[in-house]
């Protein structure tokens, strides 16, 4: 392991610092739609050809391309004629909109909605609530009310979480040995990108996303078409609402959005509706034990701060909730990848 005196600090805080300026030339990149129109071409283009195409200034475009290229986002050939730019692999398959692994449209709503929250972190801090009231001019005592302060910013949430699941959702399904569980609930599976992936895993499996009815009306028109037909819908409120009996419970990007209290509620609900045997699945990015990272897991519990009533936790501090709420047998998996899960049983 490194000394101290081995690190460059000050190299280290200007990387740091960087962070939102390399995050803001890949969503500008992805908004223009330089990646989508470099896979059309399938051949390089010139920056002036790019600029030209999509109607922006030629020494603009040149400069973010440049800044592509420094991030491996794109490639860059020097010709007699000039530069021209080509995607890498990497922008092929994660920033094009046509990709099915495509990250598009998780990066537009990180750079239109999530940003614009994270410029009042300070305040975050101090208030120790939520920012959309600063952000967005709207209340945020009813949390996905003001997540969902409009159908346009529902279907970009809900397009967000599905390009999540588009590269993590294999992963945590398959975390354990789920076949025993026929009949599943996913529970705030909004547009069902990660019943989708249950289904294909195991495919004796019936998957109903229970959601607030207004989430389940759009995932019905925009996400998921009726010949899904091993996919259904149950409109409600899962902290009012009775919750029908199952096997299994998912709750995948549920638990952090809630403080302790919420939580217990909700697992208690789970609990009381769940089938003897069956159990609940839980899908977080996991805190260490000790608090030294993931990095990815504590920047989480920052955004739940900023966006939402909750926050990161441990495997210990979830376990302790599934306790508390009547669940036993907890089995905890580290996936090596983004997100972590949880099985818990009655």
């Amino acid at each position: 392991m490194s000394s101290t005196e081995d690190l460059d600090y000050p190299q280290l805080l200007i990387q740091y610092s960087n962070g939102f300026l390399i995050s803001k030339v890949m969503f500008t990149a992805c908004e223009l739609g330089v990646f989508d129109l470099l896979l059309e071409s399938e051949e390089p283009l010139s920056s002036d050809a790019i600029a030209e195409r999509l109607g922006t200034s030629t020494n603009g475009m040149e400069q973010l391309l440049d800044a592509c290229v420094g991030l491996k986002l794109l490639g860059v050939e020097i010709k007699s004629e000039g530069a021209f730019y080509r995607n890498t692999e990497l922008s092929s398959l994660y920033l094009t909109k046509s990709s099915p692994k495509s990250q598009y449209h998780q990066f537009m709503y990180q750079s239109k909605t999530v940003y614009l929250c994270w410029q009042y972190l300070t305040d975050a801090v101090r208030d120790g609530r939520n920012q959309y009231e600063r952000a967005f001019g709207v209340s945020s005592k009813d949390l996905f009310g003001a997540i969902y302060r409009s159908e346009e910013e529902m279907i970009k949430f809900m397009q967000f979480l599905n390009a999540f699941w588009s590269i993590c959702g294999k992963d945590v399904i398959a975390a354990f040995d789920l076949s025993p569980f026929t009949l599943i609930y996913d529970l705030g599976g909004g547009a069902g990108g990660l019943a989708e992936e249950y289904i294909s895993l195991y495919p004796n499996s019936r998957v109903t996303i229970y959601d607030l009815p207004k989430v389940v009306q759009v995932a019905k028109e925009h996400f998921i078409p009726p010949e899904k037909c091993r996919i259904t819908f149950h409109e409600g409120d899962f902290f009012k609402d009775p919750i029908p009996e199952a096997d299994l419970y998912i709750l995948a990007r549920v638990l952090h959005d809630w403080a302790d209290d919420k939580c217990l509620q909700l697992l208690a609900n789970v609990h009381k509706a769940c089938k003897p045997g069956g159990g609940v699945l839980i899908v977080e990015t996991l805190l260490n034990e000790d608090k030294t990272g993931p990095l990815e897991a504590q920047l989480l519990s920052v955004r739940m701060l900023v966006q939402t009533e909750g926050k990161g936790r441990t495997p210990t501090e979830y376990s302790k909730l599934l306790t508390a709420a009547g669940f036993r047998e907890i089995q905890v998996k580290k996936t090596g990848k983004l997100y972590d899960v949880i099985l818990g049983r009655k």
